[in-house]
């Protein structure tokens, strides 16, 4: 089923058949879903509104991780933080849930930028994930991941097999699957976690970039998906090192396709303040745009 609307004739409604539904630490799941019309139309940092069970007719929102459009599956990472997601959590491989995907303006890196920096935290892991699945098909570009996290990684770390010019000592930590792909990745957290850097995905991120030439850095474009805070860190960073930066904003939604306006975040234009929804309008936006360089960025003060 075709959903009608402006911005909106790419969504689709499916009745998902569940593939897989691995729980890791700190009520953590990564879920595949059987959904063809949303896997052939995902882009990095679109998302999927997703029915968590009959008893509770409100959606919820998941970033997308992964997808195939030839095998025509998806995945999402998500964190029980409430009614809905302890629902789905307790769905198994076979039953079917109902998707509505996918959805919002994605990542647009810039084919000049050829060392492109992914900062993704917590739940904001995934689509740096997506971002960099799809970077890695073209020619000439190689992005680097920083993640980061408070609790237990979504993931069982282990050394990186890749050098990494920039990195302060013993930071060595990855993301498996990133190895795998050959996309260098750094993992940062608070918690003392062996491998990591111990402190902000944005202060690893500051060093590495300090590390780098002019030369270089001006192929650098930053792209980060994470909690208010950091994604405001984030563009204090790209502000910092004069470099473009787009952020995916993570906020609380009901219909998810522009029609209640219950998301909306203050965005500067160059006609001034504006309202925009972060379910169709976002989830990413330049990152000068929501957090203004010289004003405060809280969450508070960003969203009405």
């Amino acid at each position: 089923m075709k959903a009608n609307g402006t911005h909106r004739s790419t969504i689709f409604v499916e009745n998902a058949t569940i593939l897989a539904h691995q729980a890791y630490p700190a009520e953590q799941y990564v879920l595949r879903f059987q959904a063809p019309e949303t896997a052939r139309r995902a882009e990095p940092g679109s998302f999927v509104h997703i029915r968590c069970g009959d008893a509770l007719p409100m959606r919820r929102p998941l970033s997308i991780m992964r997808v195939s459009a030839e095998e025509g599956w998806v995945e999402c990472l998500y964190k029980v933080v409430g009614k809905g997601t302890a629902l789905l959590a307790k769905c198994g491989s076979g039953e079917q849930i109902s998707v509505m995907g996918p959805i919002g303006t994605g990542f647009s890196p810039q084919a000049a930028r050829s060392r492109p920096l992914l900062i993704g935290g917590g739940v904001g892991i995934p689509p740096m994930v997506f971002l960099a699945d799809r970077l890695r098909q073209q020619q000439g570009i190689q992005p680097l991941a920083i993640l980061g996290s408070e609790v237990p990684f979504p993931f069982k770390t282990r050394p990186s097999n890749l050098m990494l010019p920039g990195m302060p000592d013993g930071v060595i930590a990855t993301m498996p699957l990133l190895d795998d792909w050959d996309i260098p990745c750094r993992l940062a957290s608070g918690q003392g976690y062996a491998g990591c850097f111990e402190g902000f995905v944005t202060e690893l991120a500051d060093h590495w970039l300090q590390s780098l030439e002019r030369s270089e850095k001006d192929k650098v474009e930053i792209h980060a998906c994470g909690p208010t805070p950091m994604l405001a860190a984030t563009a204090r960073l790209a502000q910092k090192h004069d470099l473009p930066c787009q952020v995916a904003l993570e906020e609380y939604m009901a219909c998810a396709v522009g029609g209640c306006a219950g998301c909306v975040v203050k965005v500067e234009t160059d006609q001034g303040p504006a309202m925009k929804r972060v379910c169709v309008d976002g989830p990413v936006f330049d990152a000068n745009s929501v957090f203004p360089p010289d004003k405060p960025a809280t969450k508070a003060g960003l969203f009405h």
